[in-house]
């Protein structure tokens, strides 16, 4: 008989929630919902943008502050074939680079203000031990761009060509 009882006041309509109150409940949980959702797409943002080449686009995503330059692609375990990373520099200089704690071959282009390729590294290899050697360009650039071992091969890519940068 209690059973029936506790039904019973479960599944009433009758209920101690005043309908000024459910409308306050109603925008708490719905103006919490909102926030939280601001909050991871915030979190969660990366500039992108697009390196093309002959017809071969790369959705990239963008590298423009000192945090992001440093962390590259560190520690990532794959990068899909039209993907990559275009490092985004204020101005024109030599920019050696390495692949501290980077996990997969990359190729890396160093592009120049004008958005032509002034040097290719093919096949550039994970360091995960000190010292990681410097890729040395020897070459002023404005741009880096690192995408998935193997790709420059593919779509022909040479020193001297011109890319289409969109950011």
């Amino acid at each position: 008989k209690a059973k029936n009882t506790w039904c019973r006041t479960a599944t009433s309509s009758k209920s101690n929630i005043t309908p000024e109150r459910r409308k306050i409940l109603v925008l708490v949980v719905g103006g919490f919902l909102i926030l939280s959702s601001a909050i991871l797409l915030w979190i969660n943002r990366q500039e992108r943008g697009q390196v093309c080449f002959k017809g071969s686009c790369f959705s990239v995503e963008l590298a423009r502050t000192a945090a992001e330059q440093a962390r590259g692609l560190m520690f990532r375990k794959e990068l899909g074939q039209g993907q990559g990373l275009l490092f985004v520099f204020n101005q024109e200089k030599e920019l050696p680079f390495w692949m501290k704690n980077t996990l997969i071959p990359l190729d890396i282009v160093w592009i120049d203000q004008e958005q032509r390729g002034v040097f290719v590294e093919e096949m550039a290899q994970p360091c995960l031990h000190d010292p990681c050697p410097f890729i040395d360009p020897q070459a002023e650039a404005r741009y880096v761009w690192e995408i998935p071992g193997g790709r420059v091969q593919t779509i022909g890519l040479e020193v001297g060509d011109q890319l289409e940068l969109k950011y």
